[in-house]
């Protein structure tokens, strides 16, 4: 029974370490409501913001969460987009409405600073730039699901009340710091 003991224990030990990743990382992460209520309260509401609650350890790579808040803004314009290289992206619309729109390239697109917050602790590497060439446009609202796959260039074509979402990102080459 002792063996027993001692083998299970060796395996349970082991076994994170077998699949690459740090025997360390947690099990299960809780992000309660009110948290991710505090967030989207704390968002100030004239401006884009983006708080990331937590970034931990798996297996598969880094998994993050965080609040994302965008204030309502005109159809009309240029429609302003992001393209993460590495890392794809699941929203849950928690307040508001729009229209989202995804395209396979931008214009004008321009890296992020590779040192730089967004990079580090949000995206990983990322373009910014313009999508002209409308492949997708989706009106979203409150309790919506968008799933954004790595290296879509997505953006709003118009908010037509602000807008709040949590974010699930998905990182698995491990690029953007654990918080």
């Amino acid at each position: 029974m002792k063996i027993l003991a001692q083998l299970i224990t060796i395996i349970t030990i082991s076994l994170p370490v077998a699949h690459g990743a740090d025997p360390d990382f947690k099990v299960a992460t809780v992000i309660s409501a009110r948290t991710l209520e505090a967030a989207q309260a704390e968002a100030p509401d004239d401006r884009v913001s983006d708080q990331p609650l937590s970034h931990v350890e798996s297996a598969e790579g880094r998994l993050g969460i965080g609040v994302v808040h965008r204030p309502a803004m005109e159809a009309g314009g240029p429609i302003a987009g992001i393209q993460h290289h590495k890392q794809s992206e699941v929203y849950r619309v928690m307040a508001g409405s729009g229209i989202l729109a995804t395209s396979a390239i931008m214009a004008d697109s321009v890296p992020f600073d590779p040192d730089g917050y967004v990079v580090k602790d949000l995206t990983g590497p990322s373009d910014r730039g313009i999508i002209e060439v409308v492949e997708g446009r989706q009106p979203i609202g409150v309790g919506d699901v968008i799933i954004i796959p790595a290296g879509v260039a997505h953006g709003f074509v118009e908010i037509t009340e602000p807008i709040t979402y949590m974010v699930v990102r998905i990182d698995p080459e491990r690029l953007v710091a654990l918080k």
